[in-house]
C-alpha cells in the first residue's frame, strides 16, 4: 500500500443478493442481468459513504489555542483519485493532545436544511450516530507516546488505545482519544483505520472485522 493514499470499500455486502454480488465482483457495468429463469434483475445499489475529506486535529490540553490538523482529500469523491495526505502530523514532545475528526463528503449538498451547510454533509456526525458500527484503530512507532505506550491497535485489538467516548453498548469508538507525547523527538508513521463493523462489532473485533471506511498513513513527527 502506498503511504500517502487511502483505501475505501463497499460496505453492507450482507444485504446483496448472491447473484447481484457475482455481478459486482466481476466488475460488470450492466443496467440488468438475467437471473437462472431468464428474467431480468435490476442492477445492484451499492451502499457505502463518500468521503472526500479527512482531518486529524490534535487540540493540546494545556493549551486550546494550540491546533495541530493534518488532512487528507480527495476531490472527485467516487471518481478515479483517491483520498491522498496533504499535511505531516507535527506535535511538541512532552505534551497531551485530545484527537478528533473532521469527515466530510463536501461533494454533497445538504438539501434538508433550509440554512444550506456549505461545508457539504458531515460524515463524522452519521459515524456518532451509528458508533455501535465503526470503530478508528491506530499505530504508530514504538516509543512515540508515553500513554499510550506500544505501537497501537492495528496489530492486535486489545493494545493500549486510549479511548474517550463509547457506543451504546460499552465499546470503544475513536471519534477522540487521549495522546501525550514522548519526552524525546521522535518520527515515523502515524496510521488511522476506520472500520464499519455493523452487527458483527464487540468489545475485541478488530481490523479484520468489517470493511475499511478509509485507511490513512501519515508522516509523524515529534519535536
Amino acid at each position: 500500500m502506498k503511504t500517502n493514499q487511502a483505501i475505501r470499500k463497499i460496505k453492507n455486502y450482507s444485504k446483496i443478493p448472491v447473484l447481484a454480488l457475482a455481478v459486482l465482483l466481476t466488475g460488470c457495468e450492466k443496467d440488468e442481468d438475467n437471473d437462472s429463469a431468464g428474467n431480468d434483475v435490476p442492477a445492484v445499489e451499492h451502499d457505502h459513504e463518500v468521503i472526500t475529506d479527512v482531518e486529524l486535529i490534535f487540540t493540546n490540553d494545556a493549551d486550546s489555542t494550540d491546533v495541530v490538523i493534518a488532512s487528507a482529500v480527495d476531490p472527485d469523491g467516487e471518481g478515479i483519485e483517491q483520498l491522498t495526505i496533504e499535511d505531516a502530523i507535527n506535535l511538541d514532545a512532552g505534551k497531551t493532545y485530545t484527537l478528533t475528526f473532521g469527515i466530510w463528503n463536501k461533494l454533497e449538498d445538504d438539501h434538508d436544511h433550509d440554512d444550506h451547510d456549505d461545508e457539504g454533509e458531515n460524515i463524522a456526525e452519521e459515524i456518532e450516530d451509528e458508533d455501535d458500527e465503526h470503530q478508528f484503530f491506530f499505530s504508530f512507532p514504538e516509543g512515540a507516546f508515553s500513554s499510550p505506550a506500544g505501537n497501537g491497535n492495528i496489530d492486535n485489538a486489545s493494545d493500549a488505545i486510549n479511548y474517550i467516548d463509547k457506543d451504546a453498548n460499552g465499546n470503544n469508538v475513536g471519534l477522540s482519544t487521549s495522546w501525550t507525547t514522548s519526552a524525546d523527538a521522535k518520527t515515523g508513521k502515524f496510521k488511522v483505520v476506520l472500520m464499519h463493523q455493523p452487527g458483527v462489532k464487540t468489545a475485541t473485533s478488530g481490523v479484520n472485522v468489517g470493511d475499511a471506511d478509509f485507511e490513512l498513513e501519515f508522516d509523524l513527527i515529534i519535536k
